[in-house]
């Protein structure tokens, strides 16, 4: 049965749990694990860089009236079948 001394709080903290482990590796696991998340983290920046203009268009669009009517017109310039068109989320 679980009382209020058996339960620990410390070990309830991922962040304090985490911290913990991380001091008790010594140094060569430290760096193994620092090389694995630095590689991670590169294809995480990667994919975040190839898909931020698209990000910030889908934002102006979203935000300014005018880049949303200036898609529209290329959208109708471009004189693309309804079925494209509402694939693209502009259909009627």
């Amino acid at each position: 049965m679980n009382t209020p001394e058996s339960i620990n709080s410390d070990s309830k903290n991922l962040f304090n749990l985490i911290s913990k482990n991380w001091d008790n590796l010594d140094a060569s696991q430290k760096s193994s694990l620092t090389k694995i998340w630095k590689v991670l983290t590169y294809k995480w920046q990667l994919q975040i860089l190839f898909n931020l203009p698209f990000l910030i268009w889908w934002g102006l669009d979203k935000s300014i009236t005018e880049v949303h009517n200036f898609d529209l017109y290329i959208l109708n310039y471009l004189h693309l079948p309804n079925w494209a068109v509402s694939l693209i989320g502009f259909g009627q």
